[in-house]
């Protein structure tokens, strides 16, 4: 058991409340926030482009694949191209606005890489062919191009009123689904709740009550995932010094490295998918200006383009 602690400055919950409501992550993570799809878009990055090769690799029924691949042809971040030795079949392929996802999906890589369990069916090495070197994706700043971690930044929240009118968020949820250790898989098994609930406690929301109100998640299902997190390592739950009956819910060092995902897909659904502003505004401390990130090479701290890496899978 963790030692128990006491938490001051309870933060603003009605301003938090309707900042993650209209906060762009949510509302992307809404569409594209399921692990599936994850999983989809980092097979296509690693040059996966027939449905039976993606249906093999993830262990996803087909009909639940089919729903996946045609919500992302929908939306424009991928194509169906026939293949020139079979033209009545056709494969997968990235748009232009589905390479905007890289940057996510180097953050996904990293991730998994330190964290989960699927290392071995991803690239093992990334080579960055700009440079000349194998690297590591960093997450840095636009402005001054800085390594840039959770903790060099400030949060101002601003709800977005265009967002909040639109949010039709519904406190019913899916079905609750644990993290898992199958071997199938690409990585980064993770739903929109939990990133949702990492984010609340970025934000400083840390007792059970405080959750559940800036989400609107009902008590059981937050019981549940809160439960499921801490058994899987992604939040430590200690005992609060001030009310015994009452935990604190922290960090722990794999939740804290998603924060380079949320941050990357926030930005994305900012940009490219919401046209909006966000509603979580983080601030770089070191030169001051809005922080708006891209991930470099750790090497020659340039950043990265998809055609720019090639990468080794054992």
């Amino acid at each position: 058991m963790a030692p128990a602690i006491a938490l001051n400055t309870p933060p603003d919950m009605e301003l938090m409340r309707l900042a993650l409501r209209s906060s762009t992550l949510n509302h992307g993570l809404r569409v594209r926030g399921d692990r599936w799809t994850a999983e989809i878009l980092m097979g296509s990055f690693m040059g996966l482009r027939k449905f039976e090769d993606w249906n093999s690799l993830l262990g996803i029924s087909r009909a639940t694949l089919t729903k996946r691949l045609n919500q992302l042809l929908a939306m424009g971040l991928l194509q169906q191209r026939p293949y020139q030795e079979r033209p009545r079949r056709h494969g997968y392929h990235l748009t232009q606005a589905g390479l905007k996802l890289y940057d996510q999906v180097l953050t996904i890589w990293v991730w998994e890489k330190r964290w989960g369990s699927h290392a071995d069916v991803l690239p093992s090495q990334l080579f960055h062919k700009a440079c000349g070197h194998a690297f590591v994706p960093v997450l840095a700043c636009s402005a001054c191009n800085a390594k840039t971690g959770m903790n060099d930044l400030h949060f101002t929240l601003k709800p977005v009123a265009a967002l909040l009118d639109d949010s039709t968020e519904s406190t019913r949820s899916a079905r609750v689904e644990m993290l898992q250790n199958s071997r199938k898989g690409l990585g980064m098994r993770v739903d929109r709740w939990t990133l949702l609930i990492v984010t609340a406690v970025v934000l400083g929301c840390h007792h059970f009550d405080q959750i559940g109100h800036v989400l609107g998640i009902a008590s059981s299902v937050l019981a549940r995932r809160l439960s499921a997190m801490v058994d899987e390592g992604l939040l430590l739950a200690q005992p609060d010094l001030t009310d015994a009956r009452r935990f604190i819910y922290r960090l722990t060092p794999a939740s804290r490295d998603l924060f380079g995902y949320l941050v990357c897909f926030s930005t994305w659904a900012s940009r490219d998918f919401l046209h909006q502003p966000s509603s979580i505004r983080p601030v770089h401390k070191d030169c001051g200006k809005a922080f708006v990130p891209h991930v470099i090479c750790s090497v020659c701290h340039e950043p990265l383009l998809p055609w720019q890496v090639s990468f080794h899978v054992n």
